[in-house]
């Protein structure tokens, strides 16, 4: 799980976002979070979480508040989630995680870029049983066995949890995410993550070669073009 978790943030890397599509993602997310869960990270862990994570990425705090002080208005935006799912170039497996106010608007931008690289777009299911929806939390540390008893302590159900070069990963179901964030910070105080998230992991690779690659990379950087686009997971391998 780990191989595959990492084959993805690498396919991410080679197609970033603008400093724009970045503050925009993180500052819907934290509006979605914020309004959900309320405003304050000490009893938002999901939002607690998003704030670290766009600050690693350079996220200026300003871009942060706006989008809590925005949760906390009456009326504004009403995000909510749309996941299409679909084959992209070379036959490989896609789930596109979208925060969208206009969901035929946000279905129709998505179907475009299927079409526009011959690509195919599915109905639900069409693939997303060929994911695992998981929660990741890594961070600097040796005994993976501590870890491990503090989590199992604490009730949580851990997938798998690997031990690589002073760094522990531990994967878990996404609906014990909040429940093992907390555990670890029970046992261990303050952490520093360096991935706090929730995704959805393939359980297989599919490789693509020759002009599939291209193709992929233009169905990619669409993707990444629309506002409304969150995350693309997928399983290809090249």
């Amino acid at each position: 799980m780990g191989r595959a978790y990492q084959n993805r943030k690498d396919s991410i890397a080679k197609t970033s976002d603008a400093k724009a599509k970045v503050y925009s993602k993180y500052g819907r997310e934290i509006y979605v979070s914020a309004k959900a869960g309320g405003p304050d990270p000490d009893g938002n862990l999901s939002l607690r979480g998003l704030i670290e994570r766009a600050k690693k990425d350079q996220v200026p705090s300003h871009v942060i508040e706006k989008a809590i002080a925005k949760a906390q208005g009456v009326g504004g935006e009403d995000y909510s989630p749309a996941i299409y799912e679909g084959y992209g170039p070379g036959g490989c497996m896609v789930m596109i995680y979208c925060l969208t106010d206009n969901p035929n608007r946000t279905f129709g931008d998505v179907r475009l870029c299927f079409t526009k690289t011959k690509c195919k777009i599915g109905t639900q299911g069409t693939v997303s049983h060929m994911f695992d929806h998981a929660g990741i939390l890594s961070f600097n540390g040796e005994d993976d066995e501590a870890v491990l008893e503090a989590l199992l302590s604490a009730d949580v159900d851990v997938t798998d949890i690997e031990n690589e070069e002073g760094k522990i990963t531990v994967f878990i179901p996404h609906t014990e995410y909040f429940k093992a964030k907390q555990a670890l910070l029970d046992a261990f105080g303050e952490i520093d993550f360096d991935v706090d998230e929730i995704q959805y992991l393939p359980q297989n690779t599919s490789p693509i070669s020759g002009d599939d690659i291209p193709l992929f990379e233009k169905f990619l950087d669409m993707l990444n073009d629309l506002d409304d686009v969150q995350n693309v997971y997928h399983n290809a391998a090249y």
